[in-house]
């Protein structure tokens, strides 16, 4: 098997040249208490990709997450990250993964300037090849370089928290509801960057709540509930999964009620000429749904179809689940 050397700090690595920046194989995780966290999960994530890792709170997410990064021991299964088995190689395995914590931790005493140098420094960075302004200026602190992180803001104390984890130039990045309390526009500023960093050739993990940055971002989406992975396809095969469809008709006269039909999922009155009715896409289509309205004597003026997305598919595979 080819591989390649990476320079990380005072020690080399060797990059086992797989398809897969992670490797996941039947890992199981059983706290002392009795709770089963995560339930025989196995996935890949591909390399150069970005990989979307969903569920709902409490699903498991966050406890496989740790056990990459080695702060929570696995009950069994293993896992490679670059090629490098977590407890076999933990050192070059830690090496080759960056993860931005859920949680906002950071040292209210310290500058964003040194912060990054403090973590480049733990992993052995060298200082003729540590990157901290390069840094800071593309996550847009460069001006608060100097300034104690007490003073930022929560969207800047995130997006240092980014910075921190790139300082090792890590081949891996896990972003862990990295946007959570972050304003829209700093969510886009956010997301462009990472974006940059994935065409650099970067592999990014993410989770986050928000469905449609998912959609819009990953190549491929895996959903874990209740600790086990009930859905591990490319985005849009897993957004093609959506039975259901809806139609917004605009009708040729007023209405008291919503049309019905026994095909129909749903029919719900928007407004006096205005009706959304659901269907089931394998039973019907859309011209369907047009003729049984019009059979009941209604003119139909205008018609909008609304795709189904991902969050459609999301609450159909965990519904059921505990927020």
């Amino acid at each position: 098997m080819a591989s390649a050397l990476r320079l990380s700090g005072r020690f080399a690595i060797a990059l086992v040249m797989t398809h897969s920046a992670i490797s996941i194989d039947a890992i199981s995780k059983t706290y002392d208490t009795g709770k089963r966290a995560l339930d025989d999960v196995s996935f890949d994530v591909e390399r150069g990709s970005i990989f979307g890792l969903l569920g709902p709170n409490g699903a498991g997410k966050s406890t496989l997450i740790n056990i990459l990064a080695g702060l929570v021991r696995k009950t069994s299964g293993n896992a490679r990250i670059c090629g490098f088995d977590i407890d076999a190689n933990p050192r070059n395995a830690k090496a080759s993964i960056g993860i931005v914590p859920q949680e906002i931790m950071f040292d209210p005493f310290f500058t964003p300037r040194e912060a990054l140098e403090l973590q480049a420094g733990l992993y052995g960075v060298p200082k003729a090849q540590r990157k901290t302004m390069d840094l800071l200026r593309a996550v847009r602190l460069e001006d608060k370089a100097d300034a104690y992180a007490r003073t930022l803001s929560g969207g800047m104390k995130r997006r240092l928290l980014v910075a921190k984890a790139l300082v090792h130039s890590p081949p891996v990045i896990i972003l862990d509801e990295p946007t959570a309390g972050v304003d829209i526009e700093l969510r886009q500023q956010l997301w462009d960057y990472v974006v940059e960093l994935n065409k650099a050739g970067t592999t990014v993990v993410l989770t986050t709540h928000y469905l449609e940055e998912a959609e819009q971002l990953c190549d491929r989406i895996a959903i874990i509930n209740h600790g086990k992975l009930i859905a591990n396809k490319p985005t849009k095969e897993l957004v093609g999964m959506a039975r259901e469809k809806a139609v917004l008709l605009t009708l040729d006269r007023d209405i008291t009620e919503a049309p019905a039909h026994k095909a129909f999922e749903k029919s719900e009155k928007i407004s006096d000429r205005i009706v959304e009715i659901t269907y089931n896409k394998d039973r019907m289509n859309a011209g369907q749904v047009l003729a049984a309205v019009q059979e009941l004597g209604l003119g139909i003026i205008d018609v909008t179809t609304k795709e189904a997305d991902l969050e459609d598919v999301f609450l159909s595979l965990t519904s059921g689940s505990a927020e």
